[in-house]
Parts: C-alpha cells; sequence; structure tokens
C-alpha cells in the first residue's frame, strides 16, 4: 500500500513542481484518496453549471469559481485501508506559533460585539463573523502536511488544492455543501461548537440550540422551491477533529434534473458561514470584517462527475502563501453572544489547522 500510495503521491509532486492545477481530495468516512491534475495551467471559471469537473468557489462573487474540467485533466485514485500506514515526519514543518497578539483579540473581541449591537438593533437574527491568522513558516512541507490531514481528520473532506495562477489552500471541512446522485439530495445544517474533551455527551447551551434552529430552518425554507419529501434526522452531536458540533441531516428528492444551479445560490452562503438574513448578514459581514475572505466559506467538489454533484462548505481550511501560512476561523454570533467566548471558540477552531503543521 505504501508504494502504491507514494507513487500516486510523485505524480502530484510532479505535476506541482510543473506547475499545473491540481485537487487532492477524500470524502468523509472513505478510503479513496482522489486526485485531479489539469493538463495546462489555463485558468479556466466555471461558465454552466452542466459541466462536469471539480469547481473551487469564493464565499463572494469578488473572487473567480475555478474549474477543473474533466476533459482536461487527468484523474487517478488510491485507496488506504488504514491511515496508520501514512508515513509522515513530524518535524517536516518548521513554524513559529507567536502567542495571539492582544491586539489581535481585542480586535475580534470588538468586531464580535459590534456585531451583538447589531443583532439587537436590527431584525437580524445571526451573522456569523470570522478572522485571518498568519503563522510563519521557515519551511513547510505541502504534502506531508496534507498527509497528516488525512490521518488526523478522518470524517471530513479532506482536500489539498492549487491553481499557479491562485494559490494553494489545504484544509478538513466538516460540512456539506449539498449532496445530488440523480434525484437524489442530501445537505446538513451545522452550527453550535464546544470542544471536544473525551465524549460527545455533552450539553449545549441555548445559543448554541438557537443558532443551528435558524441554520436549519434557513435551509428548509429555501429547498422549498426546488425539493419534494423532505425529512430532517437531527440534531445530534458529531465530532469533527478537537471539536464538537450540532448537526442536522436534510434529504429529500429534486422536482427536477436542472436545478443544481438554483440550489446551490438558494443555499451558499449559508447562515453556517454568513447570517440570516443573508443579505443584511453578508453585507454586515463585508463592511466589517476588514479583510478579504477569498475562497474560505466558500465550496468545493465535484460536479456532475458519474451523475454525482458532491459540495463542501470550505471550512477548516489554510491557504499557503510564501513563508506564510494563513488559518481562517468564525463563528456564529446570536443576540445572546459572548465575545470572550467567541474569541476562544475562534482559537480552538485554529488548533484544526496547527496540529498539522
Amino acid at each position: 500500500m505504501n508504494i502504491e500510495f507514494n507513487s500516486f503521491f510523485e505524480e502530484i509532486q510532479h505535476a506541482y513542481n510543473n506547475e499545473l492545477p491540481l485537487v487532492v481530495f477524500r470524502k468523509p468516512n472513505e478510503k479513496v484518496v482522489n486526485t485531479y491534475i489539469q493538463n495546462s495551467n489555463k485558468l479556466n471559471e466555471l461558465s454552466s453549471y452542466n459541466d462536469s469537473g471539480f469547481v473551487f468557489a469564493p464565499f463572494t462573487n469578488n473572487e473567480k469559481k475555478i474549474f477543473f474540467p474533466l476533459g482536461q485533466c487527468s484523474y487517478k485514485s488510491v485507496v488506504i485501508k488504514d491511515v496508520s500506514e501514512l508515513n509522515t515526519n513530524k518535524d517536516s514543518n518548521k513554524t513559529n506559533f507567536n502567542k495571539q497578539s492582544v491586539l489581535l483579540k481585542e480586535h475580534h473581541i470588538n468586531l464580535v460585539q459590534k456585531g451583538i449591537d447589531f443583532i439587537n438593533d436590527t431584525k437580524v437574527d445571526k451573522v456569523v463573523l470570522s478572522r485571518c491568522e498568519s503563522v510563519e513558516v521557515n519551511k513547510f512541507d505541502i504534502f506531508d502536511t496534507y498527509k497528516k490531514i488525512l490521518k488526523k481528520y478522518e470524517s471530513a473532506f479532506a482536500y489539498l488544492w492549487y491553481h499557479p495562477k491562485i494559490g494553494l489552500w489545504m484544509g478538513a471541512t466538516p460540512e456539506r455543501l449539498i449532496n445530488v446522485e440523480q434525484y437524489n439530495f442530501k445537505t446538513m445544517s451545522l452550527a453550535g461548537t464546544q470542544e471536544y474533551k473525551g465524549f460527545i455527551g455533552v450539553l449545549w447551551e441555548h445559543k448554541e440550540i438557537r443558532e443551528q434552529e435558524i441554520v436549519t430552518n434557513y435551509i428548509l425554507d429555501n429547498l422549498r422551491d426546488n425539493v419534494d419529501n423532505v425529512k430532517i434526522d437531527g440534531p445530534k452531536t458529531v465530532k469533527a477533529g478537537n471539536l464538537l458540533h450540532l448537526k442536522t441531516d436534510i434529504t429529500g428528492s429534486l422536482k427536477s434534473a436542472d436545478l443544481l444551479e438554483n440550489l446551490i445560490n438558494s443555499l451558499h452562503p449559508t447562515p453556517a458561514v454568513c447570517g440570516l438574513p443573508k443579505k443584511e448578514s453578508k453585507i454586515f459581514i463585508i463592511e466589517n470584517e476588514n479583510y478579504n475572505r477569498a475562497y474560505y466559506a466558500g465550496y468545493l467538489g465535484e460536479i456532475n462527475i458519474e451523475n454525482k454533484t458532491d459540495l463542501f462548505v470550505n471550512l477548516r481550511c489554510m491557504q499557503v502563501q510564501n513563508s506564510f501560512v494563513k488559518i481562517y476561523v468564525g463563528g456564529g454570533i446570536t443576540s445572546k453572544s459572548n465575545a470572550l467566548k467567541e474569541w476562544e471558540e475562534t482559537v480552538a477552531k485554529a488548533e484544526v489547522m496547527k496540529r498539522v503543521l
């Protein structure tokens, strides 16, 4: 298995060295690692949701929806029966984890308090506020880091994405945006966060329960025009790395086969990454976060591959830029939020990526 997997990664390394766009990914709780390698460095944008390939979409429309067309890519996969067999070097990266500055902490706490005041002064139910944390890296092994992600986060969508004209991203997201296979449809609402302390039978505060309810109700309302036979399962506590979340599974059937674009646009960005109502929350985020989320809180995945579309929200992710790794984290704010606790939640979420650096 190691020989096959090493050969698989040697080919990906060769493509990366030759600046060819590529993506490597493993779906949640699966054993197969897949890769699409584009045969040129052309920057393709998604032009139709009827096309087949891999999409990498941003939080807003300020960035391009990057598309690796199936017809312009080579595809390979390898099975990992046991992730413990993956060879990784714990000293492969040399990073400088400076303690979070008082200024950074104060800025986020002030931002959250501003969000709470905004909610109390308007009819907004929730707004999701985020921050970007830069980690200095003197030495960074991209592929060894990705193998660590595969090992640590088996229940996540674990990916490495690269385009020489855009950059390199990787992550382990716990949240599915949509899964469509023929007429069958799946999505989830994921909200509320606690640190995992050895057991999942935890109690949730009203704030987290309400936040999860808001996300679920929003999704159900936005499915009405496109989906029949809707069923829900949850909420239930699930583990994602070092964190626990509240999750509700939602299934149904599409009313017709040509509704994929409508479905994606109605759900993205979800209240789990933006807020509710969407328009007002999004405006507040853009005007107050003071940085560009880019592809953080966007979505990525396969479209129309063997009559199946499987997209995930780009959470628990990082962007590699020269000698720095940017880690993106955020949290849902409601009228019951506590600004200091929201800061602490982002610190816990940042640990998901720091554990593989």
